[in-house]
């Protein structure tokens, strides 16, 4: 036998899960056959020239739409598939295990109690890490194409998770979490909603503050009389925009110019001396996703910490 083989409760892990290994599988087959075949689609027809340099695809060009759509629901795939690795290790691969008794089987093989439960991690995280990197490639490849259009935007939930580091961190966070999960709860349907709550809420948390890791990237202008509305960068993420005070306060409310403002005021509550434009630029993904991955990667380590040591404490 190969010293590349799977021996002892890793063989035993893969062959017990090998359905989900093959869905896994073939979410990838699909991921490919569609996304590629769509861009092939949309290759048939040659993009249209506008004014000021820009190519825009072509009014009958039917592949295009249809991909944008695809990778819509792709994005929301990716955004869900922490949460369905969660549920699966919680659920199939810990909890059940314990609920049905099939655990004492293999710690009666001369398995140790922590070999067991590293095998099952280790299997789940290679085959998710895998699918994940590789569903990323695939995105990755449709996003050549339609990125930065309608509901597309590198900051969009999906896009964001998809286009770095940041889902293999969730996707190993959701590992530990349902691991930790299923050892405390020890019943399958309920360990999988627990985990699902669980890993949906960090996910919602870090998406509501991400972009306060980091500071905005501040624009200001005149607000007088026939002045223009400050704009961003095409590519930017609008955080907030409105009119500062005579006093260097930001003031609620929106732009009131070109409305005619004798001495600069436009409120009836303070004199206006200027607009403000707060983004954040496409240069700060990256750095976003670095901190963002860090804190996910700690929760992580944290969750497999806690999930060694519940174990240890049940089965010495």
């Amino acid at each position: 036998m190969s010293t590349l083989a799977l021996k002892g409760p890793y063989w035993s892990t893969v062959r017990q899960h090998r359905r989900t290994l093959r869905l896994a599988g073939v979410a990838v087959v699909v991921a490919v056959v569609v996304i590629g075949g769509l861009r092939l689609w949309d290759a048939q027809t040659p993009d249209r020239y506008v004014q000021d340099g820009y190519w825009l695809p072509a009014n009958e060009n039917t592949g295009y739409g249809s991909l944008r759509l695809a990778m819509g629901y792709f994005s929301i795939g990716m955004t869900l598939l922490p949460l369905l690795v969660g549920v699966l290790v919680a659920g199939p691969m810990v909890a059940r295990e314990f609920e049905s008794g099939t655990y004492r089987l293999a710690l009666t093989q001369s398995v140790h109690p922590a070999r067991w439960l590293r095998s099952k991690l280790v299997t789940a995280g290679a085959v998710a890490l895998a699918t994940a990197l590789l569903l990323t490639a695939v995105y990755a490849f449709g996003w050549s194409r339609v990125g930065g259009s309608v509901q597309l935007h590198w900051a969009d939930r999906g896009s964001y998770e998809t286009l770095g580091t940041v889902l293999s961190a969730y996707v190993l966070l959701a590992l530990a979490v349902g691991a930790l999960v299923g050892l405390l709860i020890r019943r399958t349907v309920v360990a999988m909603a627990v985990t699902a709550v669980i890993t949906g809420t960090v996910l919602f948390v870090l998406g509501a503050v991400r972009w306060d890791f980091l500071p905005v990237t501040t624009i200001t202008g005149p607000a007088v009389e026939n002045a223009s509305i400050l704009t961003m960068p095409e590519d930017g993420l609008i955080m907030g925009q409105g009119l500062i005070g005579v006093s260097g306060r930001r003031l609620p409310g929106w732009f009131c110019a070109p409305e005619p403002m004798p001495e600069g005021s436009c409120r009836p509550d303070e004199p206006v001396a200027a607009q403000y434009l707060d983004y954040h630029p496409a240069s700060h993904l990256l750095p976003t996703q670095l901190i963002e991955t860090g804190i996910v990667l700690a929760l992580a380590a944290l969750a497999a910490l806690l999930a060694f040591r519940v174990l240890r404490a049940r089965h010495p």
